[in-house]
């Protein structure tokens, strides 16, 4: 069953998220860079600190300042932002009290580390709200400067809290400008304009990370997208071998046979390169039904799937605008 909330028309917000490991950065790399093919104008956000975009394009780490780091396929822009809790705080701090100079004698006291250590979901508000700005933002021609946003989200584990800001905050404040610019963020999180998508690997804790995720996702009123399947290995064999060497071990005979026919090998060493072989044969069998299994643990979420390629020499930057092509011939962006 196919996810009502999978159209993507609406979507300038696509938030993404994954277990750790499962290539989320990446993932959320070249789905800006398939967003912004044919012209269009994107941003990419990262929240965690860890300046995983700049390395992933090869640069410097990202100052507190949207910055474009790639020009997509037939000409779109990528930009990027590392929101810092802090300078969105000053930021916030001037929007709401015009109180600038005051909020960086506060950062010198310390008091910004301790609101946000002391209420972590008031460190989400700061950084949501600097994504849902830019989603919001229009220019003197009153379009839109982006055509969408990406969001390198935190992990699958915490997603559902780090979005849920009004609940959030919902602690720190009754009334005022907290209030209000939380519920702000919250229309645009929880609007058709936004979609959480999930970055998993064919494996048993990825998939049931996901699948509880998306779970919560669901429990919370948040809208979500699709699942991309990242790392895919393409099967090697025909489906009938495979199904051989699941249910029995791979009689070694016939590759001897033809290891002597093709001149490779002969004799003892025959036998020995065939045993090997059918070993790797039942290996390969093996994950691949483990594989299959979790494929149908997916597909019970009801969201729609997209299959992104294991690259042979990891991820370089012709390798993210491969997976961004991929992405696109798809139909994901």
């Amino acid at each position: 069953m196919e996810s009502p909330d999978t159209d993507w028309t609406d979507v300038r917000l696509h938030v993404v998220t994954g277990k750790g490991g499962t290539g989320k950065t990446t993932v959320a790399a070249a789905l800006a860079l398939a967003l912004a093919a044919g012209g269009r104008k994107v941003l990419l956000v990262e929240v965690e600190g860890r300046q995983g975009i700049a390395q992933i394009f090869d640069l410097p780490p990202l100052p507190y300042e949207e910055r474009k780091v790639a020009v997509a396929p037939s000409g779109g822009d990528v930009y990027a932002l590392a929101v810092d809790p802090e300078e969105a705080m000053l930021e916030y701090i001037e929007m709401f009290y015009g109180m600038r100079r005051a909020g960086r004698a506060l950062t010198k006291m310390g008091i910004v580390d301790f609101a946000t250590t002391v209420a972590p979901g008031f460190r989400d508000v700061l950084v949501t709200g600097k994504t849902t700005e830019a989603v919001r933002r229009r220019g003197k021609n009153g379009r839109r400067i982006y055509d969408a946003v990406v969001l390198d989200a935190p992990p699958t584990g915490r997603i559902a809290r780090f979005l849920n800001v009004t609940q959030e905050v919902a602690g720190l404040a009754k009334v005022g400008p907290i209030k209000n610019h939380s519920e702000l963020v919250n229309g645009v999180v929880k609007s058709r304009e936004t979609a959480v998508h999930l970055v998993t690997l064919l494996e048993e804790m990825p998939v049931q990370e996901t699948l509880d995720g998306i779970g919560e996702l669901r429990s919370a009123g948040l809208p979500t997208g699709c699942i991309f399947i990242n790392m895919v290995r393409d099967s090697l064999l025909p489906q009938a071998a495979l199904d051989t060497a699941v249910k029995a071990r791979f009689d070694p005979g016939e590759l001897v046979l033809g290891l002597k026919a093709a001149g490779v090998a002969d004799g003892a060493q025959a036998v020995a390169m065939a045993e090997a072989l059918a070993e790797e044969v039942a290996e390969h069998a093996h994950r691949t039904e483990l594989e299959r299994a979790e494929r149908e643990s997916l597909a019970g979420a009801g969201l729609k799937s997209y299959d992104l390629p294991l690259l042979a020499d990891g991820v370089d930057l012709a390798g993210l605008y491969e997976l961004a092509e991929s992405i696109r011939t798809q139909g994901a962006a």
